[in-house]
């Protein structure tokens, strides 16, 4: 730790941002994503890039997301100090990805595997680190069919493994590290850093006079949203007034509808499309219980969401990640299959002391997490990965250790250290500078591999950032283990 600190120490107020100027250089840490969060089909995974994007950026870090391109945004824009580069579609972004790789050879680079591997350490011996929401064993063969999921989760599960044996990964929940140990990556190289939640904008809406049940997310099969248009058919007659407001878009609304139709329910079943963050808050406040179908989720951030206006969750327990952003029996209800859906959601509809018990322990369980904590504890991976140190910290770590560790570590060893990429580079590589790279992406340039780099600066800064936080660390979440 003294190899990277300065000889003073820069103490700040709580909840303050220092700020550190990059030297010129493209990009520090680039991210490349399916999806960024203005893609029609994005949700929460594409949320926690952003965030911790524009957190790393806010350090001085000149951050990129290098994404697919979609009508509803510019090819290139900056966004809140993040640089968003769209180009290719649901499956060109993979090969534009990799050359955008090779040409700008950034100093680290995160690939967000959702699904489909990236497979960036194929064209840069710069650090590489996987960023994994959840695994898709379910979803590969509803979507794609039997033969065309056998390939998927061939992909995912094998060949994945494989690309990245030498990464370090993050994911979100305890869930998804435990499938991803199954796959074979070794347990050591996993670090679980949390979604984080944004605070809640006053609302005007309160929980409406008639039951109302609320699912939120994209319109697509593995979300399974025909399930609690199921629920809304069976309890009808038992709940009178009982509606179903169905908030988010996708290509899989028309068989929803239908299924409304079909179930005698589309008089009761509201598709409201996507909706703004004012509105959507707004929505959720005056639902009394959400349903998450959903086959699979890494951790579920609408779970979140619905707990901070004090909204309990019915969902699935072989959801995953639910299993941690859902406490069974606490702020919301665990099932097994589409009777116990009805029959909880339906308990829950009859019993207003329970709806509101669970509904303040969904408030206080969302309460426990927030984005900075998620920023830092991201962080901390990135650095390890830089410095090839240990990526779990050891139990009992300080907060404002943690913090600063996370943090400073990751900016000074981009910023200012003296540090070798990973890759087996060692002292007698040579000195590779950075030969430069084309001007704000342009699509020619150099498509030379960033080899041997060495990262060179001038006086390194010292920053304690003063406040309760702990990352969890390939740890079980619970509730007395939560970060503020």
């Amino acid at each position: 730790m003294n190899a990277l600190m300065g000889a003073a120490e820069m103490r700040l107020p709580a909840g303050s941002v220092p700020r550190v100027q990059s030297r010129s250089r493209e990009i520090d840490v680039l991210f490349v994503n399916w999806r960024d969060a203005s893609h029609p089909e994005g949700g929460g995974s594409e949320r926690y890039v952003h965030q911790v994007a524009e957190g790393l950026a806010a350090r001085g870090l000149r951050v990129t997301i290098f994404c697919a391109a979609h009508g509803r945004a510019p090819a290139e824009e900056t966004v809140r100090g993040v640089r968003i580069v769209r180009r290719g579609g649901r499956l060109s972004i993979y090969l534009r990805a990799l050359t955008f790789v090779r040409r700008t050879r950034p100093r680290l680079v995160v690939d967000v595997q959702n699904g489909l591997p990236f497979a960036s350490t194929l064209v840069t011996r710069s650090p590489v680190v996987v960023l994994v929401h959840h695994v898709h064993r379910e979803q590969w063969p509803i979507v794609f069919g039997r033969a065309g999921g056998a390939i998927g989760w061939w992909l995912e599960s094998v060949v994945a493994p494989r690309l990245y044996r030498r990464c370090r990964y993050v994911t979100v929940s305890e869930a998804t590290a435990t499938e991803l140990a199954g796959l074979g990556v070794a347990r050591e190289r996993i670090t679980v850093v949390p979604n984080g939640i944004d605070a809640a904008p006053p609302v005007v809406a309160g929980p409406s006079a008639e039951p109302r049940l609320i699912v939120l997310g994209r319109l697509v099969p593995h979300k399974r949203v025909e399930h609690a248009i199921e629920v809304v058919a069976r309890l009808r007659d038992r709940r009178p007034g009982l509606q179903l407001s169905v908030v988010g878009e996708g290509w899989w609304e028309a068989q929803l509808r239908a299924t409304a139709a079909e179930l005698g329910v589309a008089d009761a079943v509201e598709f409201r499309g996507f909706l703004g963050e004012q509105d959507k808050h707004e929505e959720l406040a005056r639902a009394w219980v959400h349903v998450c179908p959903s086959v699979k989720e890494g951790w579920g951030l609408v779970v979140s969401e619905a707990g901070t206006h004090r909204v309990p969750t019915v969902g699935y327990r072989a959801a995953g990640g639910l299993r941690e952003s859902v406490l069974d029996g606490s702020s919301g209800l665990l099932v097994e299959d589409l009777d116990g859906l009805t029959a909880a959601v339906d308990r829950l509809l009859a019993d207003q002391q329970t709806r509101r018990r669970m509904g303040a322990a969904a408030s206080a369980h969302a309460a426990t997490f927030d984005w900075p904590a998620s920023v830092h504890g991201f962080a901390g991976v990135l650095a390890g990965a830089v410095q090839g140190s240990p990526a779990r910290r050891p139990a009992g770590a300080s907060a404002s250790g943690a913090v600063l560790q996370d943090v400073d570590r990751l900016v000074g060893a981009l910023l200012d250290g003296v540090v070798g990429i990973q890759g087996g580079l060692g002292p007698d590589d040579g000195d590779h500078t950075d030969g430069g790279s084309p001007a704000e992406g342009d699509e020619h340039g150099d498509e030379g591999l960033h080899s041997g780099t060495r990262f060179r600066g001038g006086r390194r800064r010292s920053v304690t950032l003063e406040g309760n936080v702990v990352i969890h660390n390939s740890a079980p979440v619970t509730p007395a283990s939560q970060h503020a």
